[in-house]
């Protein structure tokens, strides 16, 4: 019986001892699991620069973007008469934010493809109505007048004059399936926007994403062959004005040849168009699409976030980077919650 007993209590200690080793494993596995998520690089990208502080799409709004810390500069290009790559949201002047050369807004949208960009420089992009409603979303913007159109060529001198190295483009090309004469031919398009990424050899820092896939599917391939590639993104919006409605006949005009009817969820069609990203309006995600997103290898960068609410839902959600207006808002949240940026 003091044999057996003996043997109990070896037993008891041996697994308590046991027991001990494998909290201590499992403290050290959490331990580096937190360390991994903490330092997992968050790509914080400025929305047009930093929109919601400075002028559009400028070059004054970039170079905040980059004073602030962005990792990525978020952009749009459109493609002017003579064949210039110039960096425009909208397929047309808006008239909420440029005037002539008298000073006045203009009062009707002037498509980019129709103008030089000799012509392109004669506007001011710097300061907007302040009548208009665009004026009332951003109360805050500084307006700097005489501010310019930039090309792209530009944009990327400039960057590499400063010495940001590391910092990186989200391009969007402005093209619509459904307005066809709004601007050059989606092959014209993705060619000469890819020859300017290459001239000044930001292919490795180069993003390109579009609403219209069929741009992202030339640019994929253009670049076979290459060891240089530039990463397309797929921008997606479930909403009744966007580009996707899954089961409906309209996704094939915005999604090249990927039709919604043949998927069960937009990362799906997102993998099966061949982008490495899925750019989605942030209210469309949920974590079990995020999730599913990188069970198929793609990385998700929402759009666009700018509220403390609408950053944090995102980023819980478990996404690789945010779009915002305010890289200023997101810097301190993306701190407290103990992110990384790239």
């Amino acid at each position: 019986m003091k044999s057996m007993m003996h043997v109990d209590s070896s037993f008891h200690s041996t697994l308590r001892r046991f027991h001990a080793g494998a909290v201590l494993i499992c403290l050290i596995i959490w331990g580096m699991n937190t360390a991994i998520a903490q330092t997992t690089p968050f790509d914080l990208q400025g929305h047009r620069g930093a929109r919601g502080l400075l002028p559009e799409n400028t070059l004054p709004a970039f170079e905040k973007a980059i004073e602030l810390g962005v990792t990525t500069l978020e952009l749009d290009v459109g493609v002017s008469k003579d064949g210039s790559v110039v960096i425009s949201h909208d397929r047309a002047l808006n008239p909420e934010i440029t005037r002539d050369a008298s000073g006045a807004y203009i009062t009707a949208p002037l498509l980019v493809n129709r103008l030089t960009m000799a012509e392109l420089k004669t506007y001011d992009v710097g300061r907007i109505n302040p009548e208009s409603p665009y004026a009332k979303r951003f109360p805050d913007q500084q307006a700097i007048d005489a501010t310019r159109m930039p090309a792209l060529s530009t944009l990327f001198k400039r960057v590499e004059a400063i010495g940001a190295k590391k910092l990186r483009f989200n391009i969007e090309t402005k093209i619509s399936p459904e307005k066809h004469n709004d601007t050059v031919s989606p092959a014209v398009f993705a060619r000469k926007l890819l020859d300017v990424v290459r001239e000044h050899g930001m292919q490795s820092r180069a993003t390109i994403q579009s609403f219209d896939w069929r741009t992202l599917q030339i640019i994929k391939e253009l670049q076979k062959g290459h060891t240089k590639k530039v990463l397309t993104s797929c921008l997606t919006a479930q909403q009744p004005w966007g580009n996707i409605v899954l089961g409906a006949d309209k996704a094939p005009r915005w999604t090249g040849s990927v039709s919604a009817a043949d998927h069960p969820d937009v990362p799906s069609m997102v993998k099966a168009a061949g982008c490495d990203i899925w750019s989605p309006y942030f209210a469309d995600i949920s974590p079990a699409l995020v999730k599913k997103s990188h069970e198929l290898g793609l990385k998700v960068i929402p759009w666009t976030t700018n509220t403390e609410a609408e950053m944090t839902a995102v980023i819980e959600a478990g996404v690789d980077g945010l779009i915002t207006d305010y890289p200023d808002r997101a810097l301190p949240l993306l701190t407290r919650l103990g992110k990384t940026i790239r």
